[in-house]
């Protein structure tokens, strides 16, 4: 990973949702804010690296990777972002 360490957003420039510091503890590993075609989502680093021009935001014991083309619009960090699947649905199925 390339990310550079003085790149980092403070804590006041984006906030982290209580419920997203929970969830990523509960994972257990860093996270990445990246674009999606429904606007930012919160994935973990092994599905989507990290990249050099990444900022870094502290959560809990981790590190959420911050796309700088979402750097400028985003402003906190909620659990709207987490993409979410129902464990009923059948492969291939979409609603």
């Amino acid at each position: 990973m390339h990310t550079n360490p003085h790149d980092s957003a403070s804590h006041g420039e984006v906030i982290v949702a209580p419920e997203v510091i929970e969830y990523i503890n509960r994972r257990d590993c860093d996270f990445r804010i990246c674009t999606s075609c429904g606007g930012p989502i919160l994935l973990p680093t092994r599905i989507k690296p990290p990249k050099r021009s990444d900022l870094l935001i502290k959560a809990g014991n981790h590190t959420i990777y911050l796309s700088i083309h979402q750097a400028r619009f985003l402003h906190s960090i909620r659990m709207e972002m987490v993409p979410f699947f129902d464990e009923g649905e059948e492969p291939g199925m979409s609603y």
